[in-house]
C-alpha cells in the first residue's frame, strides 16, 4: 500500500512540474523583425478594420464545442507601397481584450504576407472573438486585406472556412 502511494505521490509531483508550453502566436520574433524603423508619418491615411475569427464553434448542440485553429492573414495588397500596421488586438466573445499582438508599428512591404496563428488549443477567444487591426497607408494605395481561416481535421473529417475584415473607420 505504500508503494501505490508512493508511486502516485511522485506521479502528482510530475505532474506539478511540467512546464506550460508557450504559445507559438504570442512569439514575437515575427513582430520585432518587422518593427518601422523610420517614425509612421501624420499624412498617411488612418484605417481600423474588424475581423471576427473563431476558435471554437458549436457542434450539435450549444452546449458541445469544436475547436478550431485560427490563421490571421495580414496582406499588404499594393505592388508600390508600404503599409504600417499599428496594433492587431485580440478580443474574446464578451469583449475583453485577450493579447495585443505588437505595441509598435511593423511593416509590410509590397504584397507580403504575414500571419497571426491561434492554435486550436487556445480557446480563450471562444465562439465570437475578434481582431481589431490598425493600419496606415499612403492615400492612393489600396488598402490592406485581413482575412481569417479557420480548420480543423479529425481522423478523415476536415473542417474550414474564411472571414474577411471590414473597415470601421
Amino acid at each position: 500500500m505504500k508503494r501505490y502511494i508512493s508511486i502516485l505521490i511522485l506521479f502528482f509531483i510530475f505532474l506539478a512540474c511540467e512546464e506550460k508550453k508557450e504559445l507559438s502566436s504570442v512569439a514575437t520574433e515575427n513582430w520585432t523583425k518587422r518593427a518601422a524603423s523610420a517614425s509612421i508619418k501624420d499624412s498617411l491615411e488612418f484605417g481600423k478594420s474588424y475581423l471576427s475569427i473563431y476558435s471554437q464553434i458549436y457542434s450539435l448542440s450549444e452546449h458541445k464545442r469544436h475547436n478550431l485553429t485560427a490563421m490571421v492573414s495580414l496582406r499588404n495588397t499594393s505592388d508600390k507601397d508600404t503599409i504600417y500596421l499599428l496594433n492587431a488586438n485580440y478580443f474574446d466573445t464578451h469583449g475583453k481584450l485577450i493579447r495585443s499582438y505588437f505595441d509598435f508599428p511593423i511593416y509590410l512591404a509590397p504584397m507580403e504576407t504575414t500571419e497571426i496563428i491561434i492554435e486550436e488549443g487556445d480557446v480563450t477567444g471562444g465562439t465570437g472573438s475578434n481582431f481589431l487591426i490598425e493600419w496606415k497607408k499612403q492615400s492612393k494605395t489600396s488598402e490592406p486585406l485581413f482575412e481569417g481561416v479557420m480548420s480543423s481535421t479529425l481522423g478523415q473529417q476536415g473542417l474550414s472556412f474564411t472571414t474577411q475584415a471590414k473597415r470601421i473607420e
